[in-house]
Formats: C-alpha cells, structure tokens, sequence
C-alpha cells in the first residue's frame, strides 16, 4: 500500500476549499447567531456577546494551542492547521465582501451550515489538519493522562452551551444542537479512524495520523 501523503500544491488546494466551506458554514450560523462546539463555539459565544468579530476572536484562541501542537504532534500537522486556522478566520472575516444573504431559514442555517462545517473538516483531516484548538487539547490529554479524547470534549461543549443557555433563548440552543448534529453525522459517516492509515506510514506518520483520529473522536462523542 502506497503512503497517502500529498505534495505541497494538493495541501494547499484542499486547505483552501475546506477552509471555505467551513467559513461557509459558520457564514449561515451567524445569519442567525447560532453555536457550536470547542474553540469556534468559544468564538460565536464571545462574538454574539461583543463587538469583537468570529475571525479576529477564532484566530487568537488558537495561538496557545499551536506550540502544544508542534510539540506533541508534528509540524506538518501544527503548519497545516496554522493554515486552516488563519483561512477560516479571514474568510469569514471578509465573507461579507463577496457574498450577501438576506434572508435564510434559521432550520436550513443549522441542516445544512452543520453539514458544510463537517465537510471542511473531513477535508482538513485528510491532509493532516484541523481547527486546533481543544481538538489538539483533548489529544494532548488523551496521550498524556489518559483521559478520553471525546469525554473530554463533551464537557468542554455542554459547558459551552450551560453558559450560553443565560444568554440565548432555547429556541436558538436547540438549532446550535440540529447544526452539531449534523456536522457529527457528516464525520461519523464519512471519517473512520484509521482509514487513512499506511502501512508504510513514518513513526511521525503514525503520530499525526493519530492525531487525526483522536481530533475525530473529540469532534464525534
């Protein structure tokens, strides 16, 4: 079995398109405020509360986690991710620049904005990035203290929505939920651990690959 790693061109063009349906995604969660989990979650929470936008907030969350990342994982991975990162926060940043929505339904925001977001990250996981953040936490946590990957996770996310519930109204806390759903069922179906995994695949290979599924299992239970 041949290695599945890709040049430099194909990292790049597959970073591009992840990062844009991610930004799309998010694009429909904000026509109606709706959230989500770990940093991004972090960042709608912080944005809808603030004047402060997604982009400038999503980009400077992440930049604690970029060292436990070149440390723990690898530096294709911490590059790569660095990369989704950054385009994911200039796109939405700029989005409105070159696209205009006026009207959408919140139920087809959450449906189908969950879905684009699982795409996009079905993308960046298969060229060895991510959205950082708690993901690379949660994998850090994992491999140093035993500590579930996804457990750890989940409680970062229900604390997320404990503290939004005295903000935002049940109505939107339920469409956050239908678009997290969504994006779960995105990944789950499409992203198996492991299925990328070489035979011939380098020990720092194995440990960026493992890496990806243990950022899977923190975005899936």
């Amino acid at each position: 079995m041949k290695p599945t790693s890709h040049p430099f061109y194909e990292d790049l063009l597959a970073l591009i398109s992840g990062g844009l349906f991610v930004a799309m995604g998010i694009g429909l969660f904000n026509q109606h405020g709706l959230l989500t989990g770990g940093t991004a979650g972090m960042a709608l929470v912080v944005a809808n509360l603030t004047n402060i936008s997604f982009g400038t907030l999503f980009f400077f969350i992440n930049i604690p986690f970029y060292y436990l990342a070149w440390t723990q994982v690898g530096k294709r991975f911490t590059i790569n991710t660095f990369v989704s990162v950054s385009l994911v926060s200039l796109l939405t940043e700029h989005m409105h620049n070159v696209i205009s929505i006026d009207s959408v339904n919140p139920i087809f925001s959450a449906f189908v904005g969950g879905m684009m977001i699982g795409v996009g990250l079905l993308i960046m996981f298969r060229h060895s990035s991510s959205l950082g953040g708690l993901g690379i936490l949660a994998f850090y946590l994992q491999q140093k203290f035993n500590i579930r990957a996804g457990t750890f996770q989940l409680v970062v996310d229900i604390s997320i929505m404990a503290f939004a519930a005295f903000f935002f109204s049940a109505w939107l806390l339920a469409l956050s939920v239908l678009g997290a759903v969504m994006m779960n069922i995105v990944l789950t179906v499409n992203h198996k651990p492991g299925r990328y995994q070489t035979i011939s695949a380098t020990p720092k290979q194995s440990i960026e690959q493992e890496a990806l599924q243990g950022a899977h299992e923190a975005l899936t239970k």
